[in-house]
């Protein structure tokens, strides 16, 4: 399969190399290149470029870029014109094949207020298109000491789940979607291809554009066995100015961040080089005190709030990625070949959940991966775009388990009494902290390929041939007790998605639409090798399980601008979701055991909802958002919970270490969201947003025709009332000429959630409710920023998945150091 690709790239090599060769014969007529841009540098999007007294014509696309193809040489008039912009003409001589501009354009005046409200035209595109889809940007977070989860966390019906301090680990839930429902992306690739090391918690918001927030369907280039929405962040591309930048932040916990980053152009040969890099360091040594922080004493009575710093919780994280390619020439838009590595060191400071502090289980993680990136519009023909994205990734985990004493949250081991006497409990012989001692290293091998045709059969109407590779090598390694190689169980886990969508554009760009087909091919095989005695001789008895499954799903999404700037959207898809590597064959690092019996999951999904503004009414500008959604599951996959009723007494019941994913019968989810943008003078910016649903087990009889006991129960472990408001205001020339200081405010509520199904009062997680607090200085050479955050000023308890404390009160301080315009 993989040599198939590798030829089918070559193939589009040599396509490129015709493509060239038929473009530089003609000595007669020339191509000329742009990027159509407004004075203040915001790229013009839509607009029509034209040679007059000619049939040559085209127009802008999403980020500016533009192509007139066959232009006669000699002195020609260009003429660019728009709604949004004032009529622009000017001469040019075209004198050889191949001509690269950068024409700067005037917004007319009664636009100018709208630019500076979105401030991104590509923003308000992604935003009304049909897709329940929100776009956080990252300008100024990038100043601040804020990790990318975190602003994920903010936005509205997104909530984060993270089992402790930084480097723990991560589960995304949009309105009560989560696991292998939703799509974490790096740049349309999924980011699991990149290894544990290289998460959406190290990548710095400095080097990320935006991060797109998709609920339910999703775009073509996203196409995969999704079902509950994505998340694709969009790492910084433009490479109109070459720079560098770093950033050095040290904050509460002994934690250390920073990152490096560059990108450098040269425009006369279109040659392009990106680089970053990040290093990241915590004790993670935080105070836990809340209701599911125990203490064991001597004589085994049980003490519930016990105070005390977290220890064995050390996270260490290096990383770097490398680009080398091609931006804005003849053959691409781009063209990149990369690399990634990256290295981590995590201490596992207890299971599941934190009934058992552990000592001496860690783990250490290892990626290496290479891609290529290509994308060209007008790509053979014009209309004709092509996007290819490849990866081969590398990895490796390795976990230690080898401690058999048992300790305390005050970290020394645990006491008993014995003749009177205080002594340590004795280990127990060929155990560690989380059973039988082990030593296992996972090493992985993942192919990831994604292929996106496009072609504009008409203006407004567009068809796209989407197909997704994803393949997984897995062998599973006991090197506690070694074996030859024969004798290493293996897995591979295969999906083939192909997928049409069909774009329309109609009643004057005030309806779009988008259909989508796709079909999903899945097999996992899985060998476990074992040893049996046959004829007073060993022999090796493989054990191999095959399953294969083909589904078919379908969806659609619709954007009407009812009025000036209101537009209502919807959307509803009928998809599956198969399982994943992790969840079928476990994750020793995460405590996740293996669940091979998985089956995919079917999801209907509906959203409907409003989008309205900014509305202007002076300095004051406003931005509403609504949707309600309403979705139903069948054969959901999700984390395993204590289903029987909790004893008074025996509350240790659902203290679990481990727990595996399932599949429950039926569920249903009903709910709404809402988001307002307040910015007065361009100086205040204040936001709210919330998010309301009830995610409900439905089945309502089990496999013996009785009435099941969970039935119309809320699904534990799932926050489902959330709330967020934000606040940052500008001064200009404090303390310094041309100085910006920004002050920030930010809060979070979260409802009380079960963390079991039955109701317990011991096992619900209490209302949680925090206020943050910043500021950040930016000298007047615009190349130093200075900023302070304090995090959860008023120490509230925090929580998340199965009763894990999250830090209290925290401070840091970040130092921003940009280095422009050079070369």
């Amino acid at each position: 399969m993989l040599l198939r690709h590798s030829l089918l790239i070559t193939a589009i090599v040599t396509l490129f190399n015709f493509n060239i060769l038929a473009q530089t014969t003609s000595q007669k007529t020339a191509v000329i290149k742009g990027r159509l841009k407004e004075e203040k540098g915001s790229v013009v999007s839509f607009a029509t470029i034209r040679i007059t007294g000619t049939n040559i014509a085209t127009f802008s696309e999403t980020d500016g870029t533009f192509l007139l193809k066959e232009v006669p040489y000699g002195n020609q008039e260009i003429v660019i014109t728009s709604v949004e912009i004032k009529a622009k003409a000017f001469k040019f001589n075209v004198d050889k094949p191949y001509h690269e501009i950068s024409p700067v354009v005037a917004k007319t005046a009664l636009d100018l207020n709208e630019v500076q409200i979105v401030e991104k035209t590509e923003k308000k595109q992604i935003e009304t298109q049909g897709f329940a889809v929100a776009v956080i940007e990252t300008k100024e977070a990038s100043l601040r000491n804020l990790t990318t989860n975190e602003l994920l966390d903010r936005a509205v019906g997104v909530r984060v789940r993270q089992n402790g301090g930084i480097g723990s680990r991560v589960e995304y839930n949009l309105n009560g979607m989560s696991g292998s429902a939703v799509g974490i992306f790096l740049d349309g690739i999924e980011i699991a291809t990149y290894g544990s090391s290289f998460n959406l918690n190290n990548i710095p918001p400095a080097m990320i554009e935006r991060i797109e927030v998709y609920k339910g369907v999703l775009p073509s280039h996203l196409t995969g066995d999704y079902v509950g929405g994505a998340i694709n962040v969009v790492l910084k591309k433009d490479a109109s100015q070459n720079n560098i930048t770093a950033a050095v932040a040290y904050g509460s916990f002994n934690t250390f961040q920073s990152d490096l980053s560059g990108i450098y152009r040269n425009k006369k040969s279109g040659f392009t080089t990106r680089a970053s890099g990040f290093y990241t360091y915590t004790d993670n040594s935080y105070t836990t005190w809340g209701k599911f922080s125990k203490f064991v004493h001597p004589d085994r009575t049980l003490e519930r709030y016990y105070k005390a710093k977290r220890f064995n919780n050390t996270y260490k994280s290096i990383g770097a990625r490398f680009e080398v390619g091609f931006t804005n020439v003849k053959w691409a838009d781009q063209f990149f070949l990369g690399y990634n590595i990256s290295d981590t060191y995590s201490e596992i400071p207890h299971g599941t959940t934190m009934a058992k502090p552990y000592v001496g289980r860690f783990g250490e993680y290892q990626a290496h991966v290479v891609s290529l990136n290509y994308n060209k519009n007008n790509f053979l023909a014009k209309g004709l775009a092509v996007n290819v994205n490849a990866v081969r990734s590398y990895r490796s985990t390795y976990v230690q388990d080898t401690v058999g004493q048992v300790y305390n949250w005050d970290g020394r081991p645990r006491m008993l009494i014995r003749n009177g006497v205080e002594i340590p409990v004795p280990p127990t012989a060929g155990m560690g902290q989380q059973g039988p001692k082990s030593i296992v290293q996972v090493n992985r091998q993942i192919t990831n390929m994604r292929t996106n045709l496009g072609y504009t059969v008409a203006p407004g109407h567009r068809v796209s041939l989407n197909h997704k590779l994803e393949t997984t090598d897995r062998d599973d390694n006991d090197l506690l007790n070694p074996v030859n190689k024969d004798l290493v169980t293996v897995s591979n886990v295969m999906n083939n998605i192909f997928a049409m969508n069909y774009e329309a554009q109609l009643l004057n760009d005030k309806l779009r639409t988008n259909l989508l087909a796709k079909y999903t091919f899945n097999r996992t095989i899985h060998t476990r090798p074992e040893l049996v005695e046959q004829d007073g001789a060993n022999i090796i008895n493989r054990i191999r399980n095959k399953t294969v499954n083909n589904n078919k799903g379908y969806g659609a999404t619709v954007s009407y601008n009812v009025v000036s700037k209101m537009y209502v959207i919807g959307s509803t898809e009928n998809s599956y979701v198969a399982a994943t590597e992790n969840q079928l064959y476990g994750d020793p690092e995460n405590n996740i055991l293996e669940s091979p019996g998985l089956i995919p999951e079917k999801n209907v999904n509906y959203n409907l909802g409003v989008r309205h503004g900014p509305i202007q009414r002076g300095k004051h500008k406003i931005t509403l958002y609504a949707s309600a959604f309403w979705r139903n599951g069948f054969d959901k996959i999700t984390q395993q919970a204590v289903e029987d009723q909790i004893v008074q007494g025996r509350e240790s019941d659902a203290d679990i270490q481990v727990t595996k994913y399932v599949n429950l019968g039926r569920t249903q989810s009903r709910g709404f969201e809402g988001e307002i943008i307040y910015i007065y003078d361009n100086r205040l910016n204040a936001l709210f947003n919330f998010s309301k649903f009830n995610t409900l087990f439905k089945q309502k009889f089990d496999q013996q025709g009785n009435p099941h006991d969970l039935y119309n129960l809320q699904l534990p472990n799932e926050p489902f009332f959330t709330m967020n408001g934000s606040f940052q205001y500008r001064l200009n020339d404090k303390f310094q000429k041309k100085s910006i200081l920004n002050i920030y405010y930010n809060t979070g509520f979260v409802g009380a959630f079960r963390t079991v199904w039955m109701d317990s009062e011991w096992f619900t997680t209490p209302t949680q409710f925090y206020h943050d607090i910043g500021a950040s200085y930016r000298l007047p050479s615009g190349k130093l920023v200075v900023s302070f955050d304090l995090k959860n000023i008023l120490n509230a308890e925090m929580y998340d998945n199965f009763g894990v404390q999250k830090p209290g009160r925290a401070i840091s301080i970040k130092l921003n150091y940009t280095i422009s315009k050079f070369l």
